[in-house]
């Protein structure tokens, strides 16, 4: 546990954090029950929900969403030709990698609109309950405001890693890069060409700097959020770590691009074996 002991040292109020080693041994620092909200890990639920209801049927990843011919992978992958914020389309489907919470929030809503519900209720019957996760919940936009504990998100990490609500075949799609041509902007990080990134995940790829450690392998995938949070999972050594703090990344973005990969680096030095 000595790598997640860095944690001890980010200047954040609180922190709970967990590593996740190939044969499913978690170790943990903080306390695991704590409510952080997630900001944007928030996409990575909304992703699997959605992989759920195209899994039911309800929905097609290819079929149309939001302007024309843009489809629901392309809203996924952030490749919809939507801005940050905003209901008006900057640019084609499918020609740059824009980094959109609209997109996300397009998505959820055609799953709404297909399963007859509000979309709260959607991910909350799709994925928290059966994956347990009791104090996880969605307090407004789909993209960025789900809240949650260390000790939901390794049932999440834990479904990632082998999938239950989905199959593999599924699961591998969303971990897989889409639309591997396009350059784009990671926000905080910079501009990359190409910005891999898969269906509500990102995958780092070549990128750097990153805020995954120098030693993940170019197949991880995972999401940092805005409120200063972190969770990946990289395949090729099946290790996850997670960390959840109560300061935005805004307010100690310099520090976090130097301790988020610092802890990733420590996690898989001393747990992928």
């Amino acid at each position: 546990m000595e790598a997640l002991q860095l944690t001890a040292s980010w200047p954040v109020a609180n922190v709970t954090a967990a590593s996740v080693a190939p044969d499913g041994e978690v170790r943990s620092v903080g306390d695991a029950g704590l409510v952080y909200r997630l900001a944007s890990i928030s996409k990575m639920l909304t992703a699997w929900a959605t992989l759920v209801a195209v899994e039911e049927g309800i929905v097609a990843l290819d079929e149309p969403a939001g302007q024309p011919g843009c489809t629901l992978r392309h809203l996924l992958a952030h490749a919809g030709g939507y801005p940050f914020e905003g209901a008006e389309p900057i640019a084609r489907p499918g020609t740059r990698r824009i980094y959109s919470n609209s997109g996300v929030e397009i998505a959820a809503g055609l799953v709404a609109d297909a399963a007859g519900m509000p979309f709260a209720v959607y991910l909350r019957e799709a994925v928290f309950e059966p994956l347990g996760m009791r104090a996880t919940e969605l307090r407004g936009s789909p993209a960025h405001q789900v809240w949650s504990t260390l000790a939901d998100l390794l049932r999440f990490v834990a479904e990632l890693r082998d999938a239950q609500l989905v199959s593999a075949q599924t699961a591998a799609v969303a971990q897989s890069v889409h639309f591997p041509e396009l350059p784009g902007l990671l926000p905080g990080f910079g501009r990359f060409d190409p910005c891999p990134w898969g269906l509500g995940m990102e995958i780092r790829g070549a990128k750097s700097p990153h805020w995954t450690g120098r030693h993940n392998s170019p197949s991880t995938f995972g999401h940092f959020g805005g409120a200063g949070t972190v969770l990946w999972v990289d395949p090729r050594v099946n290790v996850a770590c997670i960390a959840l703090t109560d300061r935005p990344f805004d307010d100690w973005a310099e520090d976090a691009r130097r301790l988020w990969p610092e802890l990733a680096d420590a996690v898989l030095a001393e747990v992928a074996g």
